[in-house]
């Protein structure tokens, strides 16, 4: 960047790149298009079209911001990843080549398997079932968390637990081994390039996918997990939100999130509940709130174990999304540490 004051200009990546593309012209421009998907087209001529003007300044910084991540992408490729974390830290300096790593090894990552991620999970498991669970946990470590839950929760029980302790276990993966392992799964289109050894899996990936996971498998996997590997199974629930964790929240928090929850989910999550949630629920909603939720209580009978566990998966991703959104405070596991 020519200027300090250049560096404190805030552009999303997808500014940046509409940037590059209009920065090209259109012959150039139309070169990179054929290598990206229909979505990535879609979403770059949006974003193209929305530009009115962009000043000198900010088109230096779209172009500076290219031509590192270019620059980072070959030296990885070209020499591993702790030679171009040596060429770019005399380059730029530690920070910026951290960031500029960081940038790029998660793009290499987002390349593997790509030709899976739109596959909805039933296919998926049609394509792994057969597979050893190794292999199954490296290709789910590669894709969304929520069509790895999918897949899982389809698996035999003789296989749900293997995958869910060897993504949790995993650390680094050799470049061979996965495109040796996406070879095997697909004939029909290219080797991924994938560079040095990626950080995949581990306890946060499958603290995520167990939390996208109905409630009936959650609890089976883990049943199963803590007879024969406890600490391992106590590890991932601590990194994970269940519904019996409303307890621990503070009530500015339980009051935000009932605000966005269906009546009926809460008469069926509360269905079956402790009188301390029971007790928790009623005095953070209005009484008029609490009271229709007291009289639904007493005509709803007959209700399916499944219809009450799947109610409270619903409100615990609303707290999920409300807490990514920043707009309130989980205590997952009793662990974290609140500054009042």
């Amino acid at each position: 960047m020519a200027t300090e004051e250049a560096k404190t200009i805030s552009m999303t990546s997808e500014q940046k790149a509409a940037a590059v593309v209009v920065a090209l012209g259109a012959e150039n421009a139309s070169t990179i298009y054929k290598y990206l998907g229909e979505e990535e087209v879609e979403r770059l001529t949006v974003e193209v079209a929305k530009m009115n003007r962009m000043d000198s300044e900010q088109m230096e910084y779209a172009l500076d911001d290219f031509y590192k991540t270019c620059l980072t992408q070959k030296v990885v490729t070209d020499g591993g990843l702790e030679y171009a974390r040596s060429v770019l830290e005399k380059a730029y300096g530690e920070a910026t080549a951290s960031e500029l790593l960081s940038k790029v090894t998660k793009f290499l990552k987002n390349r593997s398997f790509e030709f899976i991620r739109k596959a909805d999970s039933k296919s998926l498991y049609s394509i792994l079932q057969h597979e050893r669970p190794q292999t199954i946990a490296l290709v789910l470590s590669y894709i969304d968390p929520e069509q790895a839950a999918g897949v899982i929760a389809e698996l035999p029980d003789d296989k749900k637990i293997p995958v869910v302790e060897c993504i949790a276990t995993m650390e680094n993966v050799s470049p061979e081994a996965t495109k040796l392992v996406e070879a095997q799964l697909r004939k029909k289109f290219d080797n991924i390039l994938t560079t040095d050894f990626t950080t995949i899996g581990g306890i946060d990936y499958i603290a995520d996918v167990m939390n996208r996971m109905d409630r009936s498998n959650e609890k089976a996997i883990f049943d199963e997990m803590a007879k024969g590997n406890p600490e391992l199974a106590d590890t991932i629930r601590k990194k994970m939100f269940v519904f019996e964790d409303i307890l621990s929240m503070d009530d500015r928090s339980v009051q935000r999130f009932v605000r966005d929850c269906d009546i009926k989910d809460l008469v069926y999550a509360l269905k079956n509940a402790s009188p301390d949630m029971s007790s928790l629920f009623y005095r953070n909603m209005s009484s008029r709130m609490a009271e229709t939720i007291r009289s639904d209580l007493e005509v709803t009978t007959n209700v399916r174990l499944r219809d009450v566990e799947e109610a409270q998966q619903r409100i615990v991703n609303i707290i999920r999304r409300l807490e990514e959104a920043g707009e309130l405070i989980t205590n997952k596991g009793g662990k974290d540490d609140i500054i009042l």
